[in-house]
């Protein structure tokens, strides 16, 4: 685990170096490749070294951020094209994968914690520092008082149960089971805003659309990831209060879901729309974490490796109509058929992928979660329908507003997609339909 971080580290200083740009995201990929050929134990925890180690709900999202990391520098072209100050960009994203990847990887609760918490700054400054609207100022604010807000809590939380154990290594949480309201909400209230549960996702959609491209595939891919991830960890010495509460959060995160997924009919700006649908995705997430069965925690770790490719992708295709029209409003983003017919392909494609269609992973996902809230509750099924319907509504109604229609005069100057954008889309797309060959890997880990 050491090595990774120390090449991370040693990446920093070539950041700076000039005409560096493409070799930092070759060596990210390389990265990539070193990673996935390292041994994995389904059952425990392996590759331990000073507190790091992971198993396989680590290891997916590790990589994931990998990933994503080295696709958030091929999408960013522009930035090294005008100069835009691509030395620290590139810095920013490598510092953000480090704390992401000590986030994933350390065993230490406290240590969890603290790099949770800290991959909100280098995310802050991909916002404010890459943002396009004067409003981005407003959105970082929102980012960062829901989420330190929501934090101080966890952070007491995780005192008392050192106080109590006197050791917080996340591996022997399992030998404990506390039955207190208040440590119960402590603990879970903070990974509740970050995923974000509806009532506490307004700061979503405000950091996405004023974020640049990058920071809207961190946030969709990773962030949001990052709740899920301290769930699945946490109620394992929760277990008993959580089968008292979880219908609480259950029925917000329905409901909730149902109702983004008819707000996303409304919005007329394109990222807008993506980042709602983000929203309806992860209350299903919620929902399959707190019922607390099998098919609950399968599905939802499935469906955030899913939907990190699939919502990242679709924030891509965005923003290739926004670098050429300079808008992302849906009354000029019409007839791109006419104009990019090649990449009207790749948008049907993620398109079907986020309403899950086969062979995608959110496919899956969504079986397995729609099994686990059926099973807790057949009442369930009535908002499930709702969710997995409109899911596929506003899908098409992105597809249908920016392909067909007639296309806007203004228009003078245009040119089709370029190799490197349709090479992000097919990383994209690729491991999201190709894992599913592989499912019983993340199907049987238990």
């Amino acid at each position: 685990m050491m090595k990774f971080l120390f090449m991370m580290f040693f990446m920093i200083p070539l950041c700076f170096k000039k005409n560096m740009f493409w070799m930092v995201q070759m060596l990210l990929m390389f990265m990539m490749l070193l990673f996935m050929n390292s041994s994995i134990s389904i059952m425990n925890f392996c590759n331990l070294s000073y507190m790091l180690g992971y198993d396989m709900i680590s290891y997916g999202l590790i990589l994931l951020s990998i990933w994503i990391s080295s696709l958030m520098v091929m999408a960013s072209e522009s930035l090294y094209k005008n100069n835009f100050y691509s030395n620290l960009f590139l810095c920013n994203i490598i510092f953000l994968m480090l704390m992401l990847y000590l986030t994933f990887s350390v065993m230490n609760l406290f240590l969890f914690y603290l790099f949770f918490e800290s991959s909100l700054i280098p995310t802050l400054m991909l916002i404010i520092g890459w943002g396009y609207q004067p409003e981005r100022i407003q959105a970082g604010m929102y980012l960062l008082f829901y989420t330190l807000f929501a934090s101080l809590p966890l952070l007491l939380g995780i005192f008392y149960i050192y106080k109590n154990m006197n050791y917080m290594m996340i591996y022997f949480l399992k030998f404990y089971d506390y039955n207190l309201m208040i440590l119960y909400l402590s603990l879970i209230i903070a990974f509740l805003v970050k995923m974000p549960m509806y009532f506490v996702h307004l700061w979503l959609p405000k950091a996405h659309v004023e974020a640049s491209i990058s920071g809207s595939m961190i946030l969709a891919a990773i962030m949001l990831k990052l709740g899920g991830y301290g769930l699945l960890r946490i109620l394992i010495i929760l277990q008993k209060i959580n089968l008292k509460m979880s219908y609480l959060w259950m029925v917000i995160s329905l409901i909730g879901g149902f109702y983004i997924s008819m707000k996303c009919f409304c919005q007329i700006d394109m990222k807008s729309l993506i980042a709602y649908s983000s929203v309806a995705h992860m209350s299903i997430v919620i929902g399959g974490i707190m019922t607390m069965n099998y098919w609950g925690y399968m599905g939802s770790y499935i469906l955030m490796i899913g939907h990190g490719l699939c919502s990242s992708g679709m924030f891509c295709l965005s923003n290739m109509n926004y670098e050429r029209l300079n808008s992302r409003s849906l009354f000029i983003n019409k007839g791109m058929m006419n104009f990019m017919p090649s990449m009207s392909l790749w948008w049907f494609l993620m398109m079907s992928s986020n309403m899950a269609a086969p062979p995608s992973l959110n496919l899956m996902g969504e079986i397995s979660l729609i099994n686990s809230l059926v099973s807790w509750s057949w009442l369930s099924m009535i908002m499930l329908m709702c969710i997995s319907f409109f899911s596929a509504g506003y899908s098409l109604y992105l597809y249908s507003y920016t392909q067909h229609g007639k296309y806007n005069m203004s228009i003078y100057s245009f040119y089709t997609g370029t190799s490197r954008e349709y090479l992000i889309l097919m990383l994209h797309w690729l491991p999201l339909n190709i894992l599913i060959l592989k499912i019983d890997f993340s199907m049987i880990w238990f």
